[in-house]
């Protein structure tokens, strides 16, 4: 079963290139297109493909707003992709509820790759993005859990996994570094992600960070 894609973006000719790009592999299929946010939330809404490739400036209503409002309707995972490398767009984007980020300046391999993991419901940050997250956060706000965050419910074995989302690792590296099956760290990653109340792995690693639970090194 192909994976289905809407694109938004104000730009006909960037719609364009991504369709292409996405269409030459055989699991990919866009669904649709948008050139606003009001119409991209629409279009998410009623078609709910699997993942929305979401622009950041667009006329009207912005990609933040409109990733915001998919997210909470229970929406598809929203990438954002820009053209601007911008702190103030990566944490708003995050916060918004955006499940990965990349710019378009990357390859045609990462943007296909990145559909593809959002689409498994995993989330996905360019290593330099995941590196600015870590800076974000390196020093511990220690804030009090929000409601519904289940801290003191985390087992050693879901710390060990939720530091190694921190990390960046992928399910595969986390179940070769814990010596366990592929299956058994996904289960993990769930629990983690309920306990936090988290809506995908990008939300748990802020969270995490963000509260002290994990603490990058100093190198």
């Amino acid at each position: 079963m192909s994976i289905q894609v809407l694109l938004a973006d104000d730009h006909q000719l960037v719609r364009s290139g991504f369709r292409v790009i996405l269409e030459m592999e055989d699991d990919i299929r866009v669904v649709g297109e948008a050139a606003d946010g009001a119409r991209a939330v629409e279009m998410a809404l009623r078609l709910r493909p699997d993942v929305v490739l979401m622009d950041v400036e667009m006329p009207g209503m912005d990609g933040l707003e409109a990733t915001r409002r998919i997210a909470a309707e229970g929406g598809p995972s929203v990438l954002i992709l820009t053209t601007f490398d911008r702190d103030d767009y990566l944490f708003a984007a995050l916060q918004a509820g955006a499940s990965g980020f990349l710019l378009k300046n990357g390859t045609p391999e990462a943007l296909t790759e990145a559909v593809r993991v959002l689409a498994a419901g995993d989330a996905l940050l360019a290593p330099a993005v995941t590196r600015r997250v870590i800076a974000q956060f390196s020093t511990p706000r220690q804030r009090a859990p929000e409601p519904g965050v289940r801290l003191d419910e985390l087992t050693p074995r879901e710390h060990e996994v939720l530091v190694r989302l921190a990390g960046g690792a992928t399910n595969a590296e986390i179940a070769t570094a814990l010596h366990l099956g592929e299956t058994t760290v996904k289960t993990h990653v769930s629990r983690v992600l309920m306990k936090l109340g988290a809506r995908d792995r990008t939300q748990a690693v802020v969270l995490a960070y963000e509260m002290g639970v994990v603490r990058p090194s100093r190198e």
